[in-house]
């Protein structure tokens, strides 16, 4: 193949990859994957659509101690280019989840809160970067899902994720690299053999190159291959994920009872990844199931995933956030102006649109608390009998993870209202009390 033939035929594959993108963000690290991907969309921009809105983005970690030259080679690409470069500063906090976890976190955080409407991300991962990803996947003894590796466009934020090159061999970046005389940076920790990618890239895939010359052509096709079954099931198996998941997002255990133990985990799969949840182990699905679906009746049982907790209700899985305890809050209120609750759990504000509570009397303290004997005694409105605050949560059908995270409305230290659940008889509105109309916007679980 020619020289020509060459570039045109990568230039080829990233436009038929975007031909109905019009705004495009491309992550330029300065090196050769990236740099090729510019030029070619520069040409494209060039030669075949004018219209196109290209710019760039550098996203600065401080993690070699080249990065600032690097922000500095991509500046002024880009200036010769004529391409709006943006370099976005990050920090990594490697303590919460590893260097290699915590930069790439840092990275697709800066890169979401920089995307516009309708602008997609682009990204250089190649035919050669999809082999190593699928390896990985197979070290970790991934399913089907994981072993799809990286979709050529995938959700990401609000946005689009785009990866033109996955068709595109190393070779062929590095040939068209040399054939335009490009100049890139390269990233010294590439060579380091401790991280898995690059022991990948340098120990093991070379040797399998020399000996299956075609490897990570079928290796990308067996990637496609898993990725097209992994749609078909989702097709297949959406019918049944919409009849046991409710409009909160719950899912429904019986339901999940009556099928076989692989339908089972394929609809819990599905499920969490409905929440966009990394996919859990074989090991956490089991103990998703065996100790919090099937746990007994009177338990309480929760699990961790990620950032995430799992706990079952009334014989439904809950997909919450991880929640801080707010239950020793107490938060002075005036009842005029907005009040911030405590870990997201929403806002208080004077609305006509909210419940209406009597006013308090010049003497009562206004306090909104989270927390209260369970063996107080109350009686709300629309009720003739007193009851144990427990045995009305339990009652109302309050899951126990917002028993305490429900703002309790105080005078004194009389309870007046569970804001959004009910109102006590001692904050009823009587005779001539215009009262108090609270709107609670809550953080939705």
């Amino acid at each position: 193949m020619s020289d020509e033939a060459l570039c045109d035929k990568v230039i080829q594959q990233v436009d038929a990859t975007l031909k109905h993108d019009e705004q495009i963000l491309v992550a330029f690290s300065g090196g050769i994957d990236s740099t090729v991907l510019l030029h070619a969309l520069k040409t494209i921009k060039e030669k075949l659509r004018p219209e196109l809105m290209l710019r760039a983005v550098y996203v600065h970690h401080g993690l070699s101690r080249y990065a600032q030259e690097w922000a500095e080679h991509c500046r002024l690409q880009c200036e010769q280019w004529n391409i709006p470069l943006h370099v976005a500063y990050v920090s990594v906090d490697p303590s919460l989840a590893g260097i290699e976890a915590a930069a790439r976190e840092a990275r697709y955080q800066a890169l979401n809160d920089l995307l516009s409407n309708n602008e997609v991300l682009v990204t250089a991962q190649h035919r050669d970067d999809q082999c190593e990803t699928f390896l990985l996947a197979l070290k970790r003894g991934s399913g089907p899902a994981g072993l799809s590796a990286m979709p050529e466009r995938m959700v990401f934020g609000d946005c689009q994720q785009v990866r033109p090159l996955l068709n595109v061999s190393r070779q062929q970046i590095e040939d068209y690299a040399r054939i335009q005389k490009l100049r890139w940076v390269d990233d010294d920790s590439n060579q380091d053999t401790r991280f898995d990618r690059n022991f990948l890239r340098l120990k093991v895939l070379p040797t399998l190159e020399q000996r299956w010359p075609q490897f990570s052509r079928m290796v990308s096709r067996s990637a496609s291959l898993c990725a097209e079954q992994e749609q078909l099931l989702d097709e297949l198996l959406a019918p049944a994920l919409s009849h046991l998941v409710d409009s909160g997002g719950a899912i429904d255990i019986d339901g999940l009872s009556s099928v076989s133990d692989i339908q089972r985990r394929a609809l819990l799969r599905r499920w969490l990844s409905q929440h966009r949840m990394m996919m859990p182990s074989q090991e956490q699905l089991e103990k998703l199931w065996w100790e919090v679906a099937l746990s007994q009746q009177d338990a309480e049982p929760m699990l961790k995933l990620g950032e995430c907790q799992i706990r079952r209700y009334r014989q439904r899985l809950y997909l919450l956030p991880a929640m801080q305890p707010v239950d020793d809050i107490q938060l002075e209120w005036d009842g005029q102006s907005k009040l911030l609750l405590p870990d997201s759990l929403g806002v208080l504000m004077p609305d006509e649109a909210g419940e209406t509570v009597r006013r308090p009397k010049a003497d009562e303290r206004v306090t909104v608390r989270f927390s209260a004997p369970g063996n107080l005694n109350i009686q709300i409105t629309g009720r003739t009998h007193s009851r144990s605050l427990k045995k009305l949560w339990q009652e109302l059908g309050v899951p126990v993870w917002l028993r305490q995270r429900t703002p309790l409305l105080f005078y004194g230290d009389n309870l007046i209202a569970a804001l959004g659940v009910f109102i006590t008889v001692e904050g009823q509105r009587q005779g001539d009390d215009v009262g108090w109309n609270i709107l609670y916007r809550k953080k939705s679980y």
